[in-house]
């Protein structure tokens, strides 16, 4: 069952907690409000202003458990946090470790200080959950996909739109990254986990998945450097740099290139421009 003060408080209590450069908001020169604005933590949630100040103030539907996992990340809410919040909402909390999409605050505060960065944070599934304004614009937006299609792994196979962004001399490792990594992540996870499911997807959908994966070849490492090919701006050398949280088996991923190479003017160009003019669809 809801409980609706308790709910109210605490939400509250979070949000005066915050101030804008936790969450990557500019503080502007005229700010009184005590931590966030409710229509600030609305934009972060992907609530509407009124729907969440309906919230504190005791009143409105009852929020799904879809609706409250949208808040505890709005929120920067630790895993504690989290799973208080919906209790409080009447909702057994989610699960914890490798299955779960909770990203931690500290992460998402690294994250959020990546702003002219390309940047993302992906599951041990390579399932972003996360992206900088140049991360979007460097892949396109990778957090729109559903179902397995969520897994790069997954779309490497099934969409060739995946593999125009690398370049074709990286292909074949790239497919044996994959499903190499695949493999380890369902021995490790069982039988019964998304990442064997994944893989029966795939064993049905791809022959040239079920090939390599008949192989049983593990203990492959993404290379440093990575080989874009971006749509407007052509080639890309960078190099990524890995953060890993293994409470959530989460990775944050930092894309830089070597200063006054090519690819170094690119990203500029990137960050400046932004997503919505350069191949962020």
């Amino acid at each position: 069952m809801i409980d609706r003060s308790g709910l109210a408080e605490f939400l509250r209590r979070r949000r005066e907690a915050l101030q804008p450069e936790d969450v990557g908001l500019p503080r502007g020169q005229r700010r009184r409000t005590s931590g966030l604005r409710r229509e600030e933590v609305a934009a972060l949630c992907h609530l509407s202003t009124d729907y969440y100040a309906r919230l504190e103030r005791q009143r409105g539907p009852h929020p799904s458990e879809q609706l409250i996992a949208g808040i505890a990340q709005g929120l920067h809410l630790s895993l504690d946090e989290r799973d208080h919040l919906f209790r409080l909402a009447g909702h057994p909390p989610p699960t914890r470790g490798a299955a779960g999409d909770h990203i931690s605050p500290g992460m998402l505060r690294i994250l959020d200080r990546l702003y002219d960065t390309p940047a993302e944070i992906v599951t041990e599934l390579g399932e972003t959950l996360r992206q900088t304004p140049p991360g979007v614009a460097l892949t396109g937006d990778l957090t729109r996909y559903q179902g397995p299609a969520r897994s790069i792994g997954y779309r490497w196979f099934t969409d060739p739109d995946t593999r125009r962004r690398y370049a074709p001399e990286d292909h074949p490792f790239l497919t044996r990254l994959w499903v190499s990594g695949l493999r380890e992540v369902a021995t490790l996870r069982g039988p019964d986990s998304r990442a064997a499911q994944l893989a029966g997807l795939l064993r049905a959908r791809s022959d040239e998945f079920r090939r390599v994966w008949d192989d049983h070849e593990v203990g492959l490492r993404p290379r440093e450097v990575k080989h874009f090919v971006h749509p407007e701006l052509g080639a890309l050398e960078l190099t990524c740099q890995t953060l890993l949280d293994p409470g959530q088996a989460h990775a944050l991923l930092v894309y830089t290139a070597v200063p006054g190479s090519e690819s170094h003017h690119k990203l500029q160009l990137l960050s400046v421009l932004g997503p919505q003019l350069l191949g962020g669809q």
